[in-house]
């Protein structure tokens, strides 16, 4: 029996760990989060996770990939940060180029903006999630944060709204106006998470 960890032997007979799974709660307690598991040389089954718990270490070679959280949620926010500074920069060539009734090409560079936008909002509940926080206590700018988020999502009703309408005045107004303020909540709610996680 031999279980890797990040490189390094664990000593399970020393700390009593006897299967797979009492493996991983050891290194869920130690706030290491696992991100690859080799047994025997093969990915296990993750859909059969009780099976795979209840696996006994003996007789097997067992290798296991970690990540601090910490630092993980620090590097999506960091990378989520710069899809925001993109999805703004696209956001004002949209608004221009509706000015100048160059409609279509707007519309391109309005689809970068929702793709950042929704990866944004999914990180950011992911973050929230692997850091076991509640958005609901962290305020920012005297809100929480599902209140931005639902604020948000009635821009983005607005947007589409516009878009069927085919108003690109209404739809260039929202792009000036209103999402100008987002964007700067979205970084102000980036910097309260990288704060909270420290």
């Amino acid at each position: 029996m031999a279980v890797t960890v990040d490189q390094s032997p664990l000593k399970t007979d020393e700390l009593g760990l006897c299967t797979v799974g009492q493996v991983l709660a050891h290194l869920q307690r130690k706030n290491r989060l696992v991100v690859n598991v080799l047994i025997d040389g093969r990915s296990p089954d993750l859909e059969r996770m009780g099976s795979l718990r209840q696996s006994p270490l003996n007789g097997h070679t067992v290798f296991i990939e970690t990540a601090d959280p910490s630092e993980m949620a620090r590097g999506v926010l960091a990378a989520v940060g710069e899809q925001l500074l993109d999805a703004d920069r696209l956001r004002t060539e949209a608004a221009d180029l509706l000015q100048q009734n160059q409609n279509m090409r707007a519309m391109e560079k309005l689809a970068g903006c929702f793709s950042a936008w929704q990866n944004a909002q999914q990180s950011i509940e992911g973050v929230a999630q692997l850091m076991r926080m509640d958005l609901g206590t962290i305020v920012v700018d005297g809100r929480i944060i599902p209140d931005f988020l639902v604020d948000f999502a009635e821009q983005l009703r607005q947007i589409k709204s516009s878009l069927e309408a085919r108003d690109f005045v209404m739809l260039s107004d929202i792009l000036v106006y209103e999402t100008t303020q987002a964007a700067a909540q979205w970084r102000a709610i980036l910097a309260a998470l990288a704060e909270r996680i420290g």
